[in-house]
């Protein structure tokens, strides 16, 4: 099977689900990298030491930012001269939208969030979480080519091979486009969510710790997000040890306590780390869509009958103002930190 890969990147940092999505369409056969942006050799040189047997590149500045329109008709046009039966894509915001536009202009179709992909003959399945992760379904597509994105974490990456090497063929960018970028700011958010193996994350349940006193002269509202300012540098401290990633409950991001990038759940980041600590987050169904994914979850409430605990392996009923420091106390013991 001809199968593509997509290298998502930003600035030169490659989404190492791309590294995963290479892995898969290698075991497919000979599999063919795709890099698009500005002096991005490197990434190239890197596709090639994870397995690529070929990686196609359009280099030119307009590629520099992302910008849907040129990415999918670069890509459109890609497929069709070397006509792929696969491309896969890492699922990402980017990927979702340019896997969509190139399905459009090739006349197929796609399918997002892929946890397994199986081939039989010629037909390409795809096992999907539906129902916000409750079940799973088995899907196909009968455009060709299939596109797939892939959920982050669900396939092993493979091992880097220093110093091999594969063909580069260089592309031309499709450069015609309706939009241009002015400007944008890059949230510093420490571990992605989306890689990270550990993440611990607050709900509304960091802001209700009554020992402390807030600084004078703060009405109500900026006294209580000063306190879950303090209650999230505890989920924090505990994510530091752990090497993990700061998250959040959608309630923590809407009564402005973290920014929206650290939101974990259906409507914000569909998450699968090896461990998941949920600190003072109830469990609202939309967080626990989010949370499916996790190979173990911790849960840390005070209250008994919090819809978290039925999702989680373990669960401490108890004040995470205690428990919390307790923890990462013990953590740095373990770990010698």
């Amino acid at each position: 099977m001809k199968t593509f890969v997509y290298i998502d990147h930003f600035k030169g940092e490659v989404q190492p689900a791309s590294w995963e999505a290479l892995g898969l369409g290698k075991s497919f056969g000979p599999v063919s990298a795709i890099v698009f942006g500005s002096s991005i050799d490197l990434i190239a040189k890197a596709a090639c030491e994870y397995g690529a047997d070929e990686v196609f590149i359009a280099d030119d500045s307009a590629l520099k930012d992302f910008r849907v329109e040129v990415y999918a008709s670069t890509l459109s046009a890609l497929a069709s001269s070397q006509s792929p039966e696969l491309i896969l894509f890492p699922t990402t915001t980017r990927t979702r939208e340019m896997a969509a536009m190139s399905a459009i202009d090739l006349n197929s179709g796609v399918l997002t969030d892929a946890t397994a992909v199986e081939v039989k003959g010629d037909k390409v399945i795809v096992t999907r979480p539906i129902y916000e992760g409750k079940l799973f379904e088995k899907a196909t597509s009968s455009g060709k080519p299939q596109l797939i994105t892939l959920r982050g974490r669900a396939f092993p990456k493979p091992e880097q091979e220093a110093g091999r090497t594969g063909k580069i063929t260089k592309v031309d960018a499709k450069t015609d486009a309706l939009t241009t970028v002015e400007g944008y700011n890059v949230a510093e958010v420490g571990v992605s969510l989306g890689d990270a193996g550990v993440i611990v994350s607050g709900g509304r349940g960091v802001s209700n710790n009554p020992s402390l006193q807030p600084p004078a002269g703060l009405d109500e509202k900026q006294a209580e997000i000063w306190r879950a300012h303090q209650g999230f540098k505890l989920v924090g401290d505990l994510a530091t040890v752990l090497g993990g990633a700061v998250g959040a409950s959608r309630a923590a991001v809407d009564a402005g306590y973290i920014p929206y990038s650290n939101q974990v759940g259906q409507t914000g980041k569909v998450v699968a780390p090896d461990l998941y600590i949920a600190c003072g987050i109830s469990g609202a169904i939309q967080h626990l869509a989010g949370i499916r994914a996790a190979k173990m979850v911790v849960a840390i409430n005070k209250d008994a009958d919090a819809p978290i605990f039925k999702v989680a392996r373990y669960g401490v009923v108890g004040d995470l103002f205690q428990i919390v420091p307790a923890l990462t106390t013990a953590m740095k013991k373990k770990l010698g930190k």
